[in-house]
C-alpha cells in the first residue's frame, strides 16, 4: 500500500484506504474517492495531482493525494 501521490501515472489503481480526519475523508468521498473504487493519475504538476475517478478528472493537492492509499 502506497500513497496515491507515489503511484505510477497512467496505471489504474484500487483505493484501499482513505486517511485523515473525518472532514477530509468526507471531502474525498464527495469527490468520488471510495474504498474499493479505482483511480488513475493523469498528470502531476507543481504539487497538484490530476486524477481520473469515476469517468471524471479531478485536481487535488499533494496533501490530499497522500491521504489516499492504493
Amino acid at each position: 500500500m502506497i500513497p496515491l501521490v507515489y503511484a505510477t501515472a497512467g496505471v489504474e489503481q484500487v483505493i484501499k484506504k482513505i486517511g485523515g480526519n473525518d472532514e477530509a475523508k468526507r471531502h474525498l468521498e464527495n469527490l468520488g474517492f471510495t474504498v474499493g473504487g479505482t483511480v488513475t493519475i493523469v498528470n502531476s504538476l507543481a504539487g497538484n495531482v490530476i486524477v481520473k475517478v469515476k469517468e471524471s478528472r479531478i485536481a487535488i493537492n499533494e496533501e490530499m493525494a497522500r491521504r489516499v492509499m492504493v
